[in-house]
């Protein structure tokens, strides 16, 4: 194990044989995924499980994305898949939101009208505003070209003899910074 990286050990009570199983399951779905494995002639395999990542997996390796990032240009990277107008995430959760209202628009319940409005108010009231805000956000982003003050690339090093090690950083920790405070309500006539 490196620094920065995961391993998964396999559970305890596992008969020899649903052991190897397991680890014959791994170095197919690694390889599959691309990963050089280099392991004992009992756990070699040519299997290559077809690989159906979830939606929700996708959209959260966006967050590891920002999570990860060390300047503006990778988070705005990262923000495009989420922003775009015509393929983004958040275009798509509109175009579901349209399709499911108008799902309603043919059903014969008396409350499905006012479900269906509702999905579209949260479509063109919310949803765009969400919207709207992100794509902002990630083009002021995307013209910074800067570094994160707080953040930076690990350089830690654990020598190649060393087998396993506990996978916390040895490089300080970032600075603390207080949460921002909310921006100020706009003044108006409240409804």
């Amino acid at each position: 194990m490196r620094v920065h990286e995961t391993y998964h050990r396999v559970p305890t009570g596992l008969s020899g044989r649903d052991e190897e199983r397991l680890a014959t399951g791994a170095v197919a779905r690694l390889r599959a995924r691309g990963y050089h494995v280099d392991c004992d002639a009992d756990f070699d395999t040519d299997a290559r499980p077809a690989i159906y990542p979830t939606l929700g997996s996708s959209v959260a390796h966006l967050a590891e994305r920002i999570r990860e990032a060390t300047t503006t240009d990778e988070v705005a990277e990262a923000l495009t898949g989420l922003t775009a107008a015509h393929d983004g995430i958040l275009a798509m959760v509109a175009d579901i939101l349209t399709a499911t209202a108008d799902f309603y628009d043919g059903l014969d319940d008396p409350a499905d009208p006012h479900i269906a409005r509702r999905l579209r108010y949260l479509t063109d009231e919310y949803l765009r505003t969400i919207r709207t805000d992100l794509a902002d956000s990630r083009n002021a982003l995307a013209d910074r070209h800067a570094p994160h003050p707080g953040r930076r690339t690990c350089t830690g090093e654990v020598p190649a003899a060393e087998r396993e090690r506990s996978a916390v950083c040895a490089c300080p920790p970032p600075p603390r910074t207080l949460p921002a405070p909310p921006p100020p309500v706009a003044a108006g006539l409240r409804r």
